[in-house]
Order: structure tokens, then C-alpha cells, then sequence
């Protein structure tokens, strides 16, 4: 099945060249990029969070395998959708699913199931993709789209995700898609995020799920973020390193509601 863009010329720019060229000047050119077990980048529209997406990006080596996880907006679909065959379309072109890994996931992770309706319009993932077709437009993706799922079945998943890319011969990186805090003043939003950075830059899964729901921080995406933590800990990750971090009203001019954006790389 081919899936058609979203939130192309929402989201981002919905022409091949305008996509191309915005993602060129996005892209720094001033830090060597680095093999990484995985990375969290944000998903807002280019024009809030595009520039810190690209940083973390341009931070890593894009292998020809990325497995891309991120939060269901919409509650359509099943709890972990995995999105089996096919390909994604995007204004630069298709990018292939790689049908291969994808079996093997859904083999090695019961909580897994092959559903492409919980994708259909979720913009998570979608966000992504054109950041990976230009640092490797042979690149190929197995997406994932999580809901509500409790801790022991994320970390379990994410344990089981670590297992079974150790055997695989080829790199592959995991991509957590997650924004920060939503909607609070820029100071409580910073003060918020740290606390929930705090556990990422430790590498603590469990530590990050539990601050998050103790202090009620509305980050979007830490569920796929757990699974992400959980996983590169089996794969010897080792360190993580705080790219940038930057909230919406940095570019609205209004730091009284905002929402909070972090990439992050695990080396």
C-alpha cells in the first residue's frame, strides 16, 4: 500500500523543491555527523520545530534502515501499529518499507500488530521522513504508531526491539518522534522538560515514564520515547547527548503558552 502524505503543505512545505530547499537550510553543516543507536526529535510544524529536528538529524549517520516510532494523535488503530509493506509518500518522493525487518519485528514483539488505519493521518511519523530521504534517500522505514500501553509492556517491547536489532548485520536507527511540554509559559515549560531530559540524558526508560506521569509533563511522545530508551540500553547505548532544546515561542514572539521541542542523540 502507498500512503499519501497528510500534512504535507501544513506541516511542512507540500512542493518537492520548497521541501528540499527549507530542509537544505535547515540542515546545520558545522558538526561532523556520528554513529548513534537512536535519537528523539520533534514533530510540530518546520516552522517551530523543523530547524531543531534538523540539528539532530544532521547530528547522526542515516543508516538504510530506520525504524521510526511515534504517539498516535488521533486513537484510530491498534495500540502499537506497525505499518508492514509498502512505501510512504512524501513531495521528495517514496520511501520504501522495509518489509523484511518490519516481519522480524513483528515476530520478535508480541505487542506488535501489522495496522496501517492508525497511520493514515497521524502526523508523528509523517514529519520525519523527509529529514531521512534527504541524509539517505536509499534509507528504508518500518513505522510505528503507539497509544496507551502500561510500562512493563514498553519496556518488554523495547527490550525485545534491543534483542533482535543486536543480531541484525546492519545499522539501524531508532527514531523516537515526541515534543515536549504543551501549552505553559516558556519557564514552567523549560523547568518541565528538564526534569523529563534529566532521566532521558540518564537513560533511565522507567525513570522518564514515571517523572512524566508524577509531574503531569505533556510530552506527547513518551511512550515511543520509553520503548526508544529501552532498547538502545540493550543495544549498549551509552551516552546521551542534548542537541538542542526550544520551545514555539521562540518563533511566535509569545513565551506565555507554549510548547517545548528537544532533540536528543544516543550514542
Amino acid at each position: 500500500m502507498l500512503r499519501q502524505p497528510a500534512v504535507a503543505g501544513h506541516f511542512y512545505p507540500g512542493k518537492r523543491q520548497s521541501l528540499h530547499d527549507l530542509i537544505e537550510r535547515l540542515l546545520p553543516t558545522d558538526k561532523a555527523p556520528s554513529a548513534a543507536r537512536g535519537i528523539i526529535s520533534p514533530h510540530a510544524g518546520y516552522v517551530y520545530s523543523g530547524a531543531i529536528a534538523a540539528a539532530t538529524f544532521a547530528a547522526v549517520k542515516v543508516p538504510e534502515q530506520v525504524i521510526v516510532m511515534g504517539p498516535n494523535h488521533h486513537g484510530f488503530g491498534h495500540s502499537a501499529a506497525l505499518y508492514a509493506s509498502g512505501s510512504w509518500l512524501t513531495p521528495l518522493g517514496e520511501v520504501m518499507i522495509d518489509a523484511g525487518l518490519a516481519a522480524l519485528l513483528l515476530s520478535a514483539c508480541p505487542a506488535l500488530a501489522c495496522d496501517e488505519s492508525a497511520h493514515l493521518r497521524e502526523h508523528s511519523l509523517e514529519v520525519q521522513i523527509p529529514l531521512i530521504q534527504m541524509l539517505n534517500p536509499v534509507a528504508q522505514i518500518v513505522p510505528i504508531c503507539f497509544g496507551h500501553l502500561p510500562l512493563d509492556v514498553l519496556v518488554q517491547t523495547g527490550d525485545q526491539i534491543g534483542a533482535l536489532l543486536n543480531e541484525q548485520a546492519r545499522d539501524v536507527l531508532l527514531v523516537a518522534s515526541s515534543d515536549m511540554t504543551h501549552f505553559e509559559s516558556a519557564s514552567r515549560a523549560r523547568e518541565h522538560d528538564f526534569l523529563a531530559l534529566e532521566r532521558i540524558l540518564a537513560l533511565d526508560p522507567e525513570g522518564l515514564y514515571t517523572i512524566v506521569h508524577e509531574q503531569r509533563i505533556s510530552m506527547c511522545g513518551v511512550i515511543p520515547t520509553v520503548v526508544m530508551l529501552a532498547a538502545v540500553r540493550v543495544m549498549g547505548g551509552c551516552q546521551a547527548e542534548l542537541i538542542r532544546y526550544g520551545h514555539s515561542g521562540e518563533v511566535s514572539g509569545d513565551d506565555t503558552d507554549v510548547v517545548g521541542y528537544a532533540g536528543v542523540v544516543i550514542h
